[in-house]
């Protein structure tokens, strides 16, 4: 089954880390990478851009209206995701449990729909 876990974390704390703080982070995010695409969990994922450069949009009465930013202001913000296969949820927990930034953020766990026929 696959789940994606997405990241999240205060911007300001990685704002407010020091260059070798941030190079200890991403030796770590390096190692868990290569060690989930190693064991076969890995499918996909990437960092995301600050929220400042988020576009929120939104189609109301037929007009799609946009609005900077994200929709809701939160204390953590989404920085990233993993998108990985694991026999089940206590497995997909025991991986996000290793990503860095579970140490200062926060990981959801979230089990990929499967639809009987391809949406696209």
């Amino acid at each position: 089954m696959q789940y994606l876990l997405l990241i999240y974390d205060e911007e300001k704390k990685w704002a407010a880390m020091s260059e070798a703080e941030t190079g200890q982070m991403f030796q770590e995010y390096g190692g868990f990478t290569q060690a989930i695409k190693a064991s076969g969990h890995h499918r996909a994922g990437e960092a995301l851009q600050p929220i400042s450069t988020a576009t929120t949009v939104r189609v109301r009465e037929g007009k799609t209206l946009t609005t900077d930013g994200p929709f809701a202001e939160t204390r953590e913000q989404l920085g990233g995701f993993y998108l990985i296969e694991a026999k089940d949820l206590d497995e997909a927990i025991a991986i996000a449990a290793r990503i860095p930034s579970a140490k200062m953020g926060s990981i959801e766990v979230r089990p990929i729909q499967v639809y009987d026929e391809p949406m696209g």
